[in-house]
């Protein structure tokens, strides 16, 4: 296992669409344990193959100590309509947190690193974090889903960052 570095809120790999998984192979349990030592070590609920610059649908998740795991090839489903209000934050955009709207139940279905047909059912903060981590893999981050207001405040904070910290700090 080897801690990754999480790429930041700006980066382009963040916005592009990653690619399902096709082979179930020795990498891909390589990038399952790094994705959840790095996730672990930042320390979070989730983390995308995307966010360390991996250009895959594959993201593993830890929430309320009893619910951990991976998912590969990630596709939801909702089965009511009832959404959710509650704060989010993302390891991508580091030490901010914006009330975010999801759906309050959620059912994944995918694959977990050896192939295997697995279905994940999810309420509250589960649910919330699994809508957030496919939205990854999906080249959609959590600022998409903000309201107005919320969006314009966090990109004054990323100018606000960029101009403090150019490209290539620090050198």
């Amino acid at each position: 296992m080897t801690l990754q570095t999480i790429r930041l809120f700006g980066d382009p790999v963040l916005r592009t669409p990653a690619e399902p998984v096709t082979t179930f192979d020795r990498e891909l349990r390589t990038l399952v344990a790094d994705l959840t030592e790095t996730m672990r070590n930042a320390p979070g609920s989730g983390l995308a193959a995307p966010q360390i610059g991996v250009g895959l649908r594959v993201f593993t998740y830890h929430v309320d100590d009893e619910q951990a795991g991976h998912l590969v090839n990630p596709v939801l489903h909702f089965p009511t309509a009832d959404d959710q209000d509650g704060s989010e934050g993302c390891l991508s955009i580091p030490g901010l947190a914006f009330d975010c709207v999801r759906r309050e139940h959620v059912v994944a279905h995918g694959q977990n690193m050896y192939g295997d047909p697995v279905t994940i059912e999810g309420s509250e903060v589960l649910a919330r974090c699994l809508q957030h981590e496919t939205d990854h893999t999906l080249g959609t981050v959590f600022a998409d889903r903000l309201p107005t207001k919320a969006q314009k405040k966090l990109r004054k904070i990323q100018a606000k960052v960029a101009d403090e910290f150019p490209p290539g700090w620090p050198a």
